[in-house]
C-alpha cells in the first residue's frame, strides 16, 4: 500500500466523519441515514468502486443486525413488561429496606444499576421518580442527592451492559461475546457507581431541596421526619406489586445463562449437559427465556391482548436503535474493505499512546458534538473496530472503551439531561450542570482511569 492511497483513505474517513456530524447537527437527516451517507463517502473517496461500497454497506448492516437484532427485540419487550408490571418499583423498595436507614442513595443507585439493564434509562427514571420524592420527604434528604444517585446507577448499566441496545450494538460491531461484554460492564460499573453515589451525597448538601405537596423543591428541616412512616408506606405499596423473586428473575436468568455460556465455552466444556447449558446460554435463547419468564411471572394477570400490546410498544421504541446500529456496522464494514482500518492501525503502532484510547476518545468527541450516547458509542465502534482488529488489543476492553467514552458531560443536547433536571425541579443552568453534567463527566473520568489500569494487565 503506498502513502498516496493510504492518505486518500484517511481523507475519505475524515470527510465522512465531518459530513456525518454536520448532517446530524444541522439538517433534518436522521442519524441512521447520516451513517449510511458517511459510509458511502468514506468508501468512494477512499478509492473503492461505488458498486463495492453499496455491497459492503448491505453486508455490514446485515451482519451487525444478525448478531444483535433479535436480542434487542427480545430485550425491549422484556423491559416493557418489567416497566408496566411494577417490577422496577419492587426492586427499588426491596433494596431500600435491605440496605437500611441513612443509605438511601446507595439503595437507589444499586436499584438503578440493576433496573437499567433491561429498561431504557429515561423510562426507568420517570418510573422511579415518585419514589425518589417520597424518600426525600420521609427521610429529609435532598431530592437531588437521591435522584442523582439513582440516575448515576441507571446511566452506568445503560451505557455498559447488554442487552441495552447501545453496548449490545458495540459488542456486535467488535464481534465479541455478549457474555464477556456483560461481565466487563458489570465490573467496570462498580467503581463508577461508587463515584456517582459519593458525588450525589456531596451535591445533596449543596443543593438541599425537599419536594412539597405542589412538587416544588423547597428547603425544609429534616429532624422531625419519621423513618418508620416510610417503611410503612413501602410495605403498603409492595402489597400491590409483584414479589422480589418474580421481579428479578427475568433479569437474572438470562444474565446467568449468558455468563455460564461464556465460561463453559472458554473452558471448552462442550460435552453432554455442558452442551445443553451452552445452548441455553446463547444470547438469543437466554433472553428469550428471560422474556418468557417475564410474560408468565409478571404479566400473568394481564389479558393476552394487553400483554402483546405492551411488548409491541417496546419493539416500536427499538426500531430506530436497530437501524442506527446496523448503519454503524455498515460504516465499519466499508472502512475494513477500503483498507483504511489497516492503514491507520499501522500508524497507531508508531505512537506511544495506548491504542485502546482510540474508541474512547472518538465516542467522547461524538457525544459532545451531538448528544446521543448510543449514536456516539456506535459511531466510535464503527470507526475504531476495523483499526484495532489488526492490532494486539483486547477487543472486550476496546468495546467497553467505546461505551464508556459516551458517558462524558451530558448537557442540553441529551434527553436524559432534561429528564433528570426537570423531574428533580432544577431550573437554574448552573445547578443543572452540577446535577447532571458534572457527575457524568466524573463517571467518564473514572472510566478512563479504570480502562487504562485494565489495559496494563489484560
Amino acid at each position: 500500500m503506498n502513502s498516496v492511497s493510504g492518505t486518500q483513505m484517511v481523507i475519505g474517513l475524515v470527510i465522512a466523519v465531518i459530513i456525518l456530524i454536520f448532517l446530524v447537527l444541522k439538517t433534518k437527516i436522521h442519524a441512521f441515514l447520516a451513517l449510511i451517507i458517511a459510509a458511502s463517502i468514506a468508501g468512494i473517496v477512499g478509492g473503492m468502486a461505488p458498486v463495492d461500497v453499496a455491497n459492503k454497506i448491505s453486508a455490514g448492516f446485515g451482519n451487525t443486525l444478525a448478531s444483535v437484532g433479535i436480542i434487542v427485540g427480545l430485550g425491549v419487550m422484556m423491559g416493557r413488561i418489567l416497566e408496566v408490571s411494577g417490577a422496577a418499583e419492587t426492586l427499588a423498595y426491596s433494596l431500600i429496606k435491605s440496605v437500611g436507614r441513612k443509605k438511601e442513595e446507595w439503595a437507589m443507585a444499586i436499584a438503578g444499576f440493576i433496573i437499567s439493564i433491561p429498561i431504557f434509562v429515561d423510562s426507568a427514571f420517570v418510573i422511579l421518580n415518585p419514589l425518589v420524592k417520597s424518600l426525600s420527604k420521609k427521610t429529609g434528604k435532598s431530592v437531588v442527592a437521591i435522584g442523582v444517585a439513582l440516575a448515576s446507577g441507571l446511566v452506568i448499566t445503560h451505557s455498559l451492559v447488554p442487552p441495552t441496545p447501545g453496548p449490545l450494538g458495540v459488542a456486535g460491531i467488535f464481534k465479541i461475546d455478549v457474555g464477556s461484554m456483560i461481565g466487563a460492564g458489570l465490573l467496570f460499573g462498580i467503581p463508577l457507581l461508587i463515584v456517582g453515589v459519593l458525588y450525589a451525597k456531596w451535591l445533596g448538601n449543596r443543593i438541599y431541596q425537599i419536594p412539597d405537596s405542589s412538587e416544588q423543591g423547597i428547603a425544609r428541616p429534616a429532624e422531625n421526619i419519621a423513618y418508620p412512616d416510610l417503611l410503612e408506606v413501602i410495605d403498603d405499596r409492595k402489597k400491590e406489586l409483584p414479589s422480589l423473586i418474580t421481579s428479578i428473575l427475568p433479569i437474572a436468568v438470562p444474565i446467568i445463562l449468558i455468563i455460564l455460556n461464556t465460561t463453559l465455552t472458554a473452558l471448552k466444556a462442550t460435552k453432554g449437559v455442558y452442551n445443553i447449558l451452552i445452548f441455553l446460554g446463547t444470547p438469543v435463547i437466554a433472553v428469550s427465556i428471560g422474556l418468557i419468564v417475564a410474560i408468565y411471572f409478571l404479566a400473568g394477570h394481564m389479558k393476552r391482548s394487553e400483554t402483546l400490546e405492551r411488548m409491541e410498544e417496546g419493539i416500536q421504541s427499538a426500531g430506530i436503535i436497530l437501524l442506527v446500529t446496523g448503519a454503524g456496522g455498515a460504516l465499519g464494514e466499508v472502512l475494513r474493505a477500503s483498507g483504511a482500518g489497516d492503514f491507520i492501525a499501522g500508524k497507531i503502532t508508531d505512537l506511544s499512546l495506548p491504542a485502546i484510547l482510540l474508541p474512547f476518545f472518538i465516542a467522547t468527541i461524538v457525544r459532545l458534538v451531538q448528544g446521543s450516547g448510543t449514536v456516539a458509542m456506535i459511531t466510535a465502534a464503527s470507526i475504531s473496530a476495523p483499526i484495532l482488529m489488526p492490532l494486539h488489543v483486547n477487543m472486550v476492553l476496546a468495546a467497553q472503551a467505546a461505551a464508556m467514552g459516551a458517558l462524558v458531560f451530558s448537557y442540553f443536547n441529551d434527553s436524559l439531561f432534561w429528564v433528570v433536571n426537570r423531574m428533580l425541579g432544577i431550573k437554574e443552568v448552573k445547578e443543572q450542570m452540577m446535577v447532571w453534567s458534572i457527575p457524568t463527566t466524573l463517571l467518564w473520568f473514572t472510566a478512563l482511569i479504570c480502562l487504562l489500569v485494565a489495559n496494563l494487565f489484560i
